[in-house]
C-alpha cells in the first residue's frame, strides 16, 4: 500500500470512530417533579411556585487534596458548582397546597447523558402564596439561593429516572415569613 492511500485509510477509520463516539453516546431522560411534605403548609390557601432553572452536578472521581479537602479528581473542590449543568425551565408552576398526600407534578423533562450525578438544584424564581386569612405571604428561599436535593441519582440508558423532590414552606419565628426547605425524606428517584 503506497503511504498516500495508507494515510487516507487510516484517517477515514479515525474519523469514523470519533464520530460513532458522537453519535453513540448513550442518554436517558431525567424527569423532575415536585411534591410537598405538611410543614406549615396547612397556613396556607395557596403557594404557587414558579420554577426557572435546574442544576445537576455529574459525579465525579472523588479524592482529597493535600489540605485533606475533598476534590473532584482534577483537583478542584468537589463543591464547585462549575461543574454544574444548567437547563431553563419554561417557567413552570405548582401550588404547594394541592401537592399533598402524594400528588406529584412534573416541572420538566430533559434528556441527558447516562451516569451518576450527585445531586439536583430547583432554581425558584417567584412565589405567590396567600394565607388561610385572605393576607399575602412573605415566602422565600433560603438566601435566595437554588433549593439543594442531596439526593443522588443514575441516568440509565433509554431509561426515565424520575426525580421526586419534596419542599415545604416553614414558618420563620415571629417574622410572620416562610422560608421553603427541602424534605430529604420525601425526595425520592425511581426508575421506568
Amino acid at each position: 500500500m503506497q503511504r498516500r492511500e495508507y494515510l487516507i485509510a487510516t484517517g477515514s477509520v479515525a474519523a469514523g470512530a470519533s464520530l460513532a463516539g458522537c453519535i453513540g453516546s448513550a442518554t436517558g431522560t431525567l424527569a423532575t417533579q415536585v411534591t410537598d411534605q405538611p410543614g406549615d403548609i396547612s397556613d396556607f390557601e395557596s403557594c404557587v411556585v414558579t420554577i426557572t432553572e435546574l442544576r445537576i452536578k455529574p459525579a465525579s472521581d472523588d479524592g482529597d487534596d493535600a489540605d485533606g479537602n475533598e476534590t473532584d479528581g482534577n483537583g478542584t473542590d468537589a463543591d464547585d458548582e462549575s461543574a454544574e449543568e444548567t437547563y431553563e425551565v419554561d417557567d413552570a408552576e405548582a401550588d404547594l397546597v394541592e401537592l399533598q398526600d402524594g400528588n406529584t407534578q412534573l416541572v420538566d423533562e430533559q434528556e441527558l447523558d447516562a451516569g451518576d450525578y450527585e445531586y439536583l438544584k430547583i432554581q425558584v424564581s417567584n412565589v405567590d402564596a396567600t394565607l388561610n386569612d385572605g393576607s399575602d405571604a412573605d415566602v422565600s428561599t433560603p438566601g435566595d439561593a437554588p433549593l439543594k436535593f442531596n439526593q443522588s441519582f443514575e441516568i440509565r440508558e433509554d431509561t426515565r429516572t424520575v426525580f421526586t423532590a419534596d419542599f415545604t414552606p416553614v414558618k420563620q419565628g415571629q417574622s410572620g415569613g416562610y422560608v421553603l426547605q427541602p424534605v430529604a425524606d420525601g425526595t425520592e428517584v425511581s426508575y421506568e
